[in-house]
């Protein structure tokens, strides 16, 4: 299978926020998204992650609350010919009652305990959740229900990116943390 990178300019926008490409990808890799995964993309945005996850051979499921994200995540996976499965709702009220080997949090909605929750019971033994958080308060939250429900291999990553315009200006982008852990298996 070949894997096709998609540059940021290459997806369709709107108003709502999107995973840029260089956190993108390391996110991916935080996820270790391969052949045959399940993935939950919770606040899929744009689609951005999901699409990526498809184009790496997981079965996705990306659930996004806002009327405009599930317009722009149709349109995005028809324009890369993708198949994913797209909930409109809310996490985790509307979350699949399905088994996911990866999650990726990239918007909560102010619920991560609740989130958290469902992973107990929805997250196989050693699967992988992983979030993108740019405030303090989302992100010491993560890392406390991570420890709380006993996590493995927790790692946190402060990323700051930017990215040079057409006269030669570096332009900075939000800093983002990048958190991942693996669910214990006891």
């Amino acid at each position: 299978m070949k894997i096709k990178w998609i540059k940021d300019e290459e997806f369709i926008r709107g108003s709502i926020p999107m995973t840029k490409f260089n956190i993108r990808i390391l996110t991916l890799g935080y996820l270790a998204i391969e052949n045959g995964d399940r993935l939950l993309d919770i606040g899929a945005g744009t689609g951005s992650i999901s699409i990526e996850a498809v184009l790496h051979g997981a079965t996705v499921w990306a659930i996004e609350r806002e009327a405009e994200g599930i317009e722009l995540i149709k349109r995005n996976s028809d324009k890369f010919g993708v198949d994913l499965s797209i909930v409109h709702g809310q996490a985790p009220e509307n979350l699949p009652n399905e088994k996911f080997n990866k999650c990726f949090i990239g918007g909560s909605g102010g619920k991560l305990k609740e989130i958290f929750s469902y992973l107990e019971t929805n997250l196989e033994e050693k699967g992988i959740v992983c979030g993108n958080f740019i405030t303090l308060k989302n992100l010491n939250q993560f890392v406390e229900l991570l420890n709380k429900y006993n996590y493995k291999d927790i790692e946190v990553q402060l990323v700051q990116t930017s990215t040079m315009d057409k006269i030669g200006i570096l332009k900075g982008q939000n800093p983002i943390f990048i958190v991942k852990g693996v669910k214990s298996d006891g």
